[in-house]
């Protein structure tokens, strides 16, 4: 019995062993300034099942998060934040293994939430939902959603994205370092801003807000509209991100005149567009990755992007894909509630997918956009409000010219 009970444990060791897989990822700043919370991507094509994983890194153990993008119960990347000095390479071993994930605190917030009648204060609402789809003859998918469509943040900014036709990202300027939208929803109570909380920090109206992707017409911006479905759903919450996606099937965008199919034009089935937007907000960053992923070539169609022209605003381009302005409006049309707000956006497109840069409007710093397929580019914002943040058009300006630079010349990792 003994030695049947002895081989019975060794073989168990063994099975436990052939499911841990350890590996080591070096990780280089090219970069002569310190950078830290630098996000690390590791793809798990080809390791099998993974059920968890940790990182360890100079003896310490390094949150890190596991995301299944396309909810098939198989996780597909692995991603942790590298604090690095000025040309530093670090190493750090990860390893996947099938036992419970470990939890760390988290870094960032991800919330849909459906009104709930038995609820009167609008910072308390409690009915949850990690997915929504409204049909494309939705009377008002607006306000089905409790704060008009899901947020995320990290510790410095706070974004709601409209579930209609606009998809505009809504902005929530903080006074401090920290999450909150799970305390005030986006309605901030009186109590709450007399404890420091922020709040609504931008009109949007039709315009582009910060970066929403729309279609073109051949001179002005359109709206993701017809579509025969909208989706709005969580992929992650964190703890080291959270990655949110809106999803446009059916959309009969505007094709381009001279395109290779132009009897679609007027064609009584017209090409009808499948178009997945991935946002990605990481731990410690103010800037809002942004995946274009469309299902088929849309080589026959241009699209725009673009900033808000906040009210009185001043401009800066470097005509390579980076725009930015800093301005002062109301948030809202009730100019006693609200007081003016003053906000910094910029966006940053990778020059190859750039059409053109539009002359500024009354209403938005536009980009045309050719993606052919996918594209991503990235969006930041600021609010005056913030005790660690910018506070002129100047100190604004300089930080979106750093973080081309950080853009420009991302860590290297080897694994």
């Amino acid at each position: 019995m003994r030695r049947f009970l002895s081989l019975f444990s060794l073989c168990f060791v063994l099975i436990c062993q052939a499911q841990v897989k350890t590996f080591e990822v070096s990780v280089t700043n090219p970069m002569k300034v310190d950078r830290s919370d630098q996000p690390v991507r590791l793809s798990l094509a080809g390791q099998g099942s993974v059920v968890s994983a940790y990182v360890m890194a100079g003896g310490q153990e390094v949150p890190c998060q596991l995301i299944d993008f396309n909810q098939d119960d198989c996780y597909d990347e692995l991603c942790f934040l590298a604090d690095l000095k000025s040309r530093e390479t670090k190493t750090y071993a990860v390893t996947l293994n099938d036992g419970p994930q470990r939890q760390y605190p988290a870094r960032v917030y991800a919330e849909m939430v459906m009104r709930n009648d038995k609820v009167k204060e609008k910072n308390k609402q409690n009915n949850y939902v990690e997915s929504i789809t409204a049909r494309g003859d939705c009377a008002n998918s607006y306000n089905l959603l409790h704060h008009h469509g899901v947020d995320f943040e990290s510790e410095l900014n706070g974004i709601r994205i409209y579930f209609d036709k606009r998809q505009t990202l809504d902005l929530y300027g903080k006074f401090q370092k920290r999450l909150e939208l799970k305390e005030t929803q986006f309605y901030t109570s009186d109590e709450q801003k007399l404890q420091g909380y922020g709040d609504d920090v931008l009109w949007v109206g039709n315009t582009f807000g910060l970066g929403a992707f729309r279609g073109w017409d051949g001179t002005e911006p359109t709206m993701i509209d017809p579509v025969s479905s909208r989706t709005q759903r969580i992929v992650s919450y964190g703890p080291v991100c959270t990655v949110v996606e809106v999803i446009d099937r059916g959309w009969q965008a505007p094709q381009l005149p001279n395109s290779p199919t132009p009897q679609l034009l007027n064609s009584p089935t017209p090409q009808l567009l499948n178009l997945t937007l991935r946002y990605t907000q990481w731990a410690g960053h103010r800037d809002t990755d942004v995946e274009v992923i469309f299902d088929s070539d849309v080589s026959s169609h241009r699209f725009s992007t673009g900033i808000i022209n906040v009210k009185g605003s001043v401009e800066f381009s470097d005509k390579k894909g980076l725009r930015a302005c800093w301005g002062t409006d109301y948030p809202a049309t009730d100019t006693l509630k609200w007081k003016r707000e003053t906000v910094g956006l910029a966006i940053l497109i990778p020059q190859q997918h750039i059409v053109s840069e539009e002359p500024a409007n009354k209403d938005n710093y536009a980009f045309v956009v050719a993606p052919h397929k996918t594209m991503n580019y990235k969006v930041a914002y600021c609010s005056d409000n913030e005790s660690f943040g910018y506070h002129s058009a100047q100190e604004w300006f300089e930080w979106v010219k750093r973080w081309r630079e950080e853009v420009d010349n991302p860590i290297v990792v080897k694994y």
